[in-house]
């Protein structure tokens, strides 16, 4: 038997209770092993799959240096505090949190302590979280479909060219998408078996993905919970109780750091980045929640700002318009749009052969999982009036790709029990090519001969595929479907390797060819400059803080070079009312910070002043006295709760207004009122020394 056939294949395995007539029965699954202990056939694809990823993810990896500079500061600070390592925080001193709870930082911040913080050794786990979540989709799949659907789909995600970029990046998306994964692991552990404990192991898992990204999580959590519910092998009664306990876990799970940081006193924690009132819950749901689906107007928590177009988060960094087509447009298509015509057939297909099943039939929960898996990301991800951005679809690449693998299958096995419909798999091979040509047509420069190679081989393989419907002949099918996934996989292969072979850094990496302005080394991508570094490691002076900067757009720089405590003054992007005018007076006073870096370039970051697309903020420095002293070792610490003001749009875009804009523009005002210019040599921006002024 050819392997496209398995799939095909109607008898049920010994054991397995009977189905529906008409639903198809999930096929065997071969040995991994041969009778004489040799690898069988497919554990040699699954490991070369597996073998691709890493090569994938890994090959050059340091090509993107510090990637988000924004995270790898987080990361920097964690290996050298445990307080920064579990809050979170942007700089060793722990004045203020990133945008995102830690589990992923964690992992990294492990990583930098085990081997030395460098870009390999942050970046390396990630690339690792990619792998993992190729190997569990694979398992899934073949559990539930068998082996050629399963290497069809884990080949298909590691290639997708958004999983290629997130894989080899430091944003918390790649942990999320291996969380999600190992919960409908779990999840499907216990719809095969039955036991509570994996519904509790998913419960846990999803948990941590929450304290990975918050409430994007949960966007996996309908599909999980609704598939055992209804098709659980226990009674009605008893899945309830399952899932009741499961959701306990989960709470427990996600609420324990949750619950430590909003008791911990304000006082004796960071302030808690990208919010307006320092609380935890208002990250939750406001700023990282309901803000990224309902938007804000102007530059608020969630709102598009300048560089977002509106509350439909119409910039290139924000995914475009939002809307039905969203998926397909400029901005998102070559992410994750390349086989979603064939994902979409392939579930419609794959639901139609079990309309017949029973109620624990497996072979229609699958199809259930991954439709909703799908149907909730794109939809949630298609109409998100919030900031959006393109990598934000990673979630959405193992939906996508079980359904295109699986579902070419189940198109196949259609148009074999109806040969009058043995002219969709063909159809669906020829729309899936026509978007992928659109994409490419996108960048006309971009691998020429790749179009037309695409086009006339879709056109030779759902002919060759319609044929071997009819004829019946092994050799006809083997090849045409062969080249059907060559065809198909083609672009979405050549826009990974695109991406590996060029830099990412910055808050809103790109794939592929260069077809629109993101965001690629503006704020996340800042470089450090040695000359500023060198004369505050030399005037430190005693303070507390190295220095105090305005957005993280001019600190993260400094904190990933020096490992010091830094004040970053409005968080991200100059918007959170942190620290205040009257705390930053006190800190003054108190002799915690000398030296207060102001960027001359105030358009972008409000004012506090930014970073122009390099890094630098621009501008000369007019140099005066300086002020000299010993560099002592510095010391972590919290920082005054404050209260007030705005919130920046976050990581990865838009600029603050109003009264968060107001509370970096008074501060900045007060230090070039009351501070001294300084010649440091460099260029990053004016730098004042501050001490005995207050």
């Amino acid at each position: 038997m050819s392997t496209i056939e398995l799939p095909a294949v109607t008898q049920r395995p010994a054991g397995q209770r009977p189905v529906d007539q008409g639903a198809p029965a999930r096929p065997p699954v071969p040995p991994r092993t041969s009778r004489w202990g040799r690898p069988s056939r497919s554990l040699i694809i699954t490991a070369a799959i597996g073998l691709l990823a890493a090569v994938l993810y890994t090959w050059d990896l340091s090509r993107n240096g510090m990637a988000n500079s924004y995270y790898a500061a987080a990361v920097r600070s964690g290996s050298e505090s445990w307080k920064a390592f579990f809050f979170g925080s942007l700089d060793p001193g722990s004045f203020i949190t990133v945008d995102k709870p830690p589990a992923a930082l964690w992992v990294m911040d492990l990583s930098a302590r085990l081997f030395g913080f460098s870009s390999w050794s942050m970046l390396l786990p990630e690339a690792a979280a990619g792998v993992g979540s190729v190997l569990i989709l694979h398992r899934l799949v073949r559990k539930w479909a068998g082996n050629v659907a399963a290497h069809l789909s884990a080949l298909t995600l590691a290639l997708t060219p958004v999983a290629v970029l997130m894989f080899r990046f430091n944003n918390p998306d790649a942990f999320l998408t291996l969380l999600c994964l190992g919960a409908a692991l779990a999840m499907w552990s216990a719809l095969e078996t039955g036991r509570t404990r994996w519904l509790l192991l998913a419960g846990g898992l999803l948990g941590l993905a929450f304290d990975t990204k918050m409430l994007q999580a949960f966007l996996v959590l309908p599909a999980l919970g609704l598939v055992y519910l209804w098709a659980g092998p226990p009674r009605l009664r008893r899945r309830v109780v399952q899932l009741i306990g499961a959701a306990g876990v989960l709470l427990l799970s996600a609420g324990w750091w949750v619950a430590a940081v909003a008791l911990w006193p304000a006082a004796d924690r960071p302030y808690i980045g990208s919010t307006t009132d320092n609380s935890i819950l208002s990250l939750i749901f406001g700023y990282n929640g309901f803000a990224r689906i309902l938007g804000a107007s102007g530059g608020g928590p969630g709102g598009a700002g300048a560089a977002g177009g509106g509350g439909g988060g119409g910039g290139t960094a924000f995914g475009g318009t939002s809307g039905f087509w969203r998926l397909f447009n400029d901005s998102l298509g070559g992410y994750i749009a390349w086989l979603v015509p064939l994902a979409v057939a392939g579930l419609l297909a794959g639901l139609w052969l079990t309309r017949r099943a029973s109620r624990t039939d497996r072979g229609r929960a699958g199809w259930l999982l991954w439709g909703g898996w799908f149907v909730v990301c794109a939809g949630v991800f298609s109409f998100s009036k919030g900031v959006f951005h393109p990598y934000y679809s990673i979630q959405l690449a193992p939906a996508v790709a079980v359904l295109a693998g699986t579902g070419a299958v189940a198109l196949w096995q259609l148009g074999r029990r109806s040969p009058w419909l043995s002219w969709l798999l063909p159809a669906a091979v020829l729309a899936t090519a026509g978007v992928a040509v659109g994409l490419l047509d996108r960048t006309p420069d971009y691998a020429t001969w790749l179009r037309p190679a695409i086009s006339v081989a879709a056109v030779v393989s759902a002919v060759g595929l319609f044929a071997a419907t009819h004829l019946r002949r092994r050799l006809i099918l083997a090849t045409a479907a062969g080249l059907a996934a060559l065809t198909l996989l083609a672009g979405p292969a050549a826009y990974a390797l695109t991406t590996i072979a060029h830099q990412a850094t910055g808050s809103v990496p790109t794939v592929g060819p260069a077809t629109s302005g993101g965001l690629g080394n503006g704020p996340g991508g800042a470089t450090a400059d040695s000359a500023l570094i060198s004369y505050l490691e030399a005037h430190r002076d005693g303070a507390r803080y190295l220095v105090a900067a305005f957005t993280s757009m001019s600190s993260d720089s400094i904190i990933i070079a020096s490992g010091r405590p830094v004040i970053t003054i409005g968080g991200f992007n100059g918007g959170d009312p942190a620290p205040t005018l009257a705390q930053f007076e006190k800190l003054v006073a108190q002799g915690q910070v000398h030296y207060v870096l102001v960027s001359n370039d105030l358009g972008g970051a409000g004012a506090g002043g930014g970073v122009g697309a390099t890094g630098a903020a621009g501008g000369g420095v007019r140099g005066s006295s300086s002020a000299g002293g010993g560099v002592p070792s510095g010391a972590g610490g919290g920082v005054p709760s404050g209260a007030g003001g705005g919130v920046p749009s976050g990581a990865g875009g838009g600029v603050p207004s109003g009264a968060a804009s107001g509370t970096s523009s008074a501060i900045t005002q007060w230090v070039t009122d009351h501070g001294t210019e300084v010649s440091y040599g460099g260029d990053s921006g004016t730098l004042y020394y501050v001490t005995g002024t207050a």
